[in-house]
């Protein structure tokens, strides 16, 4: 695919699919996060829309007064964040998006701060477990539910972003993979999906001149699309559908393409481009 003109039409709404459900999604003030919770509540789910920015919020309950949106805003990594986003769903959890995330400027194992490996774990890894445990118990008493994390291309190979974002996105495969073997016979369903690139409001700059170097040299690098042709968040398609219901999902995202973020910028290389890679080696 060349463009999001080549995408597929954006999927049909239901009309009270989820009538009388209850579903959580973080990240819900911009890209997948808002198109997600605005699909769930277009066809009838209560949404609790989190965000650490309450003017997102604002602006999308603004927009949408007549659908159900429960704004919460805070921060998701705080036990108190978490705590505030599961009291505000009144009892009843349905379906919980884990969709908030943050990349780490592409810097490497020898450049990463411990700031921001901590940073990035607590929003990208530990919000993600916490929730997770909070509304359990509470799906687990009402006979099932479903619980969809939003991982990366990044948690598949390593060049998508920097070593805090990739292992943090290794890691919510792991949690994802460790709820649906533990709760497998409870009616729980657990699945993450891994999205490339998406024009969202994630920053994603370069700071570090090493993996500019290496990275950008890299032949796919140097074949980005324009942000213009890449995909949108659309409330079309969201996250959560393939996992609430048998109904239609998003469209594949284009190969070859970065990880979500329109900040990037393709740094140039020195030089010509290198051949095609070494065959890889077993370790």
């Amino acid at each position: 695919m060349s463009s999001t003109s080549e995408l597929p039409a954006e999927p049909p709404f239901t009309p009270g699919r989820f009538t009388g459900r209850t579903a959580i999604v973080t990240g819900a003030g911009s890209g997948i996060g808002r198109a997600t919770a605005l699909r769930l509540a277009r066809e009838g789910a209560r949404v609790v829309i989190a965000d650490i920015a309450a003017d997102r919020l604002e602006q999308l309950t603004a927009e949408f007064p007549d659908l159900d949106l429960v704004p919460v805003a805070g921060d998701i990594a705080t036990e108190a964040g978490v705590q505030a986003v599961v009291a505000a769903a009144g009892g009843r959890v349905d379906a919980l998006a884990n969709v908030a995330g943050i990349m780490d400027a592409f810097l490497p194992p020898a450049e990463v701060d411990d700031a921001t490996w901590e940073r990035v774990f607590a929003v990208n890894v530990t919000a993600v477990m916490r929730l997770t445990r909070a509304v359990l118990p509470i799906m687990l008493a009402a006979g099932g539910g479903s619980i969809v994390n939003v991982s990366s291309e990044a948690s598949l190979r390593a060049s998508a972003s920097g070593v805090a974002y990739t292992a943090s996105k290794h890691a919510v495969n792991g949690i994802t993979k460790s709820t649906a073997v533990f709760y497998k016979g409870d009616g729980i369903r657990a699945n993450a999906v891994a999205p490339g690139a998406v024009a969202t409001n994630i920053e994603a700059p370069f700071k570090s001149e090493h993996a500019a170097g290496v990275l950008s040299c890299r032949p796919r690098f140097h074949r980005w699309p324009p942000l213009s042709s890449w995909p949108q968040p659309s409330p079309g398609c969201s996250a959560t559908t393939p996992a609430t219901s048998t109904g239609p999902s998003c469209p594949p995202t284009a190969a070859g393409r970065p990880s979500e973020g329109p900040g990037r910028s393709a740094p140039r290389c020195q030089g010509p481009l290198p051949g095609p890679p070494a065959p890889a080696r077993r370790l």
